[in-house]
């Protein structure tokens, strides 16, 4: 891996956490992405060393439906590493006994790049993106 690309926040209302940000932090933040292939909303706020993912559900089959149903503030949703090569890192952790979360194919991210998710029983309950650079 990499170095650390973004931590997402799941929240139960976008312009509500990105107002809380912007006035109580002073945080510079992104304009709103729609994914709808990946179901949630999105929108970054920009430091100086990495950035944070605010992540809303987009339909009603979003993934973060059941996240926000047991966690009804919101809360960290995963942590974003970048891989030089996505196909070469998804080798590399099957072989070593890794398994990938959805259907195993990368999908396009909010910054038009591929992910892929690693399922959170293989890190200590933590989910992990990979982003290709």
């Amino acid at each position: 891996i990499g170095k650390l690309n973004h931590v997402a926040i799941a929240v139960p209302d976008l312009d509500s956490a990105i107002k809380t940000y912007k006035t109580k932090l002073g945080a510079s933040v992104s304009s709103i992405i729609e994914q709808k292939e990946h179901g949630v909303i999105v929108a970054f706020i920009v430091l100086s060393n990495t950035k944070i993912e605010l992540i809303t559900p987009f339909g009603n089959d979003s993934p973060l439906i059941n996240f926000l149903q047991k966690n009804p503030n919101g809360g960290i949703h995963h942590i974003c590493y970048e891989v030089e090569d996505i196909h070469e890192s998804i080798k590399s952790l099957v072989k070593a006994g890794g398994r990938l979360a959805g259907n195993g194919k990368p999908k396009l991210g909010a910054h038009g790049k591929p992910v892929i998710f690693l399922h959170p029983t293989d890190f200590n309950g933590t989910l992990i993106e990979l982003e290709e650079i």
